[in-house]
């Protein structure tokens, strides 16, 4: 188990280092407007867990988009402190 900071660092590592073979290193090379599909798809998702599923089918849901947004902020160059300031 990880917490949002911990998947950063493993996230933005693996962006670092470019591994072909990672899927966090092709989500990225994407782009912008790929990734962002891939939220609005996670972002429903979400939404229908918490409608129709269990607690723990919802947190998985949201545990993906977390993923997302973290690939979102690595294409863009941002950091977890340009998001933390908003909090």
């Amino acid at each position: 188990m990880k917490n949002f900071d911990q998947l950063w660092l493993e996230l933005s590592e693996k962006v670092a280092a470019g591994d072909p073979t990672s899927g966090t290193v092709a989500e990225v090379a994407a782009g912008v407007h790929a990734i962002g599909k891939k939220i609005l798809e996670e972002a429903g998702e979400v939404w229908l867990a918490a409608e129709h599923e269990s607690d723990a089918a919802l947190a998985q849901e949201i545990s993906q988009l977390i993923y997302h947004l973290q690939a979102l902020m690595l294409a863009r160059g941002l950091q977890p402190d340009d998001i933390y300031r908003y909090l």
